[in-house]
């Protein structure tokens, strides 16, 4: 797969409907989300996103793609998501491998929203 197609893969993740998603992501897909429960596997994982509304936009940039080996991609961004006067922030982290020629599934994903860290204080 190459790179603009991972994006739009990943886009698509972020914003096309249920069926989509169920469609991209693998049984054994293990996620952890900003949220209770917080780490989710297999058909937890699936359900949990599939069932919250999809984002109507998203901004990805710091793109980083690794290819460890042949069928295995890993890729890390910075998301910016809206929707409805909405907007959600995160760093993330996929894992796509590949199933057949040109079948893809998404067996990891996390997201970690930016950290606030609180100032060093000044001796003095």
């Amino acid at each position: 797969m190459d790179d603009d197609r991972v994006w739009s893969f990943e886009k698509s993740l972020w914003t096309c409907d249920a069926d989509h998603y169920r469609e991209l992501i693998d049984e054994e897909c293990l996620m952890v989300l900003p949220q209770p429960p917080f780490v989710l596997g297999g058909t937890q994982a699936i359900e949990a996103v599939a069932s919250t509304p999809r984002w109507a936009e998203i901004e990805i940039s710091d793109k980083r793609i690794s290819r460890p080996q042949e069928g295995l991609i890993v890729i890390a961004y910075h998301a910016e998501a809206s929707r409805d006067g909405e907007t959600y922030e995160a760093h993330c982290t996929s894992t796509y491998r590949r199933l057949e020629h040109e079948v893809w599934r998404v067996v990891q994903h996390q997201q970690t929203p930016p950290l606030v860290t609180p100032a060093a204080k000044v001796s003095g």
